[in-house]
């Protein structure tokens, strides 16, 4: 449990330190963000802010990890890493399309599909194949567990860690908001990995803990930096991945509620405009920026999402199994 803190504690302190020296390099390049024709006009002011901050808690994280191999007995943390760094990669070369056209269009709708499900694919295989998944599907509350067969369960899997990792990523619109709504994430997925007994998957989450904290130092209203889809999908591909690494993906259900209201928003809107020939059922999609329409304040809406995350990663607490608390 040391080590786990002191993991926080060190990722917080290298995020910020990283973030400090980063932050001009990317504004020395013109790493600035573009911003949407279609989003909140008012949003106008952020273009140029500088992107791809996610890369000062990744760094930090691998930093973390690589430190602890000496003790680690179970290197499955290693696995979830990967998959979150080609979902990170994914994002980082979508950032750079972006840059490189000066405009707030990287890759193709496909392509970045393509790459996700390919990625989520080779993640999935290798997890199987070394034993650190099995294919069973836990029901929270009920404690039930149910067989399904392999490729069912891949096929399935692929589905929920796209999904998942792109809905994390509409999540990033607001200041503050994708990490303010992924911290109570990480102190859940850290206690889970805790309570089953898994404590170097428990690094992970923690160091990156410590890292979104020091994060909002810089991407608080107003933003001196953006996470970018580099950061975005790595955190989704973390929150996705730790929950197969520890056998409960449906516990995205609860701790990933806000991510599923931000894409449902997407979906009904879209589905509404076509069915009734033009007409919104929200203001603005995602659904925070509707809330930006009705006049809420960027902090108000991190801080209500973010508690809105809380209060859902805790009643998932309740739902998991904990055989070593």
């Amino acid at each position: 449990m040391t080590r786990i803190l002191v993991t926080a504690l060190v990722g917080g302190v290298l995020s910020g330190v990283i973030g400090y020296f980063l932050i001009p390099v990317l504004r020395t390049i013109k790493a600035g963000q573009s911003i949407r024709e279609v989003g909140p006009t008012w949003h106008n002011y952020k273009a140029g802010t500088p992107m791809m901050g996610g890369l000062m808690f990744i760094a930090a994280a691998i930093i973390c990890l690589l430190c602890n191999i000496p003790f680690m007995q179970d290197y499955s943390v290693f696995l979830v890493l990967a998959i979150s760094l080609c979902f990170g990669a994914v994002g980082f070369v979508d950032d750079y399309c972006k840059l490189k056209k000066k405009q707030n269009e990287g890759l193709t709708s496909i392509q970045k599909l393509m790459l996700q499900l390919a990625a989520s694919a080779l993640f999935l295989y290798i997890m199987y194949r070394s034993g650190s998944m099995n294919c069973h599907l836990y029901i929270p509350f009920v404690n039930v567990t149910f067989e399904i067969h392999p490729i069912a369960y891949i096929f399935f899997a692929m589905f929920v860690m796209v999904g998942c990792d792109n809905a994390v990523n509409l999540t990033d619109g607001v200041d503050g908001l994708s990490s303010s709504v992924t911290l109570p994430v990480m102190v859940f997925f850290t206690a889970a990995a805790v309570a089953n007994g898994r404590m170097d998957l428990a690094l992970l989450p923690a160091c990156l803990l410590g890292g979104l904290i020091a994060y909002l130092f810089y991407n608080w209203h107003p933003a001196k930096v953006f996470m970018g889809d580099t950061g975005s999908l790595f955190l989704g591909g973390v929150v996705c991945a730790m929950s197969f690494a520890l056998d409960m993906p449906l516990i995205l259900i609860l701790v990933g509620f806000v991510y599923i209201c931000e894409t449902v928003s997407v979906i009904l809107q879209v589905g509404y405009f076509k069915l009734t020939h033009g007409k919104r059922l929200f203001k603005m999609s995602p659904i925070h920026h509707h809330f930006e329409m009705c006049g809420w304040k960027e902090e108000k809406i991190v801080l209500t999402f973010a508690a809105v995350s809380a209060i859902m990663c805790l009643i998932a607490w309740f739902g998991i199994p904990k055989p070593f608390f």
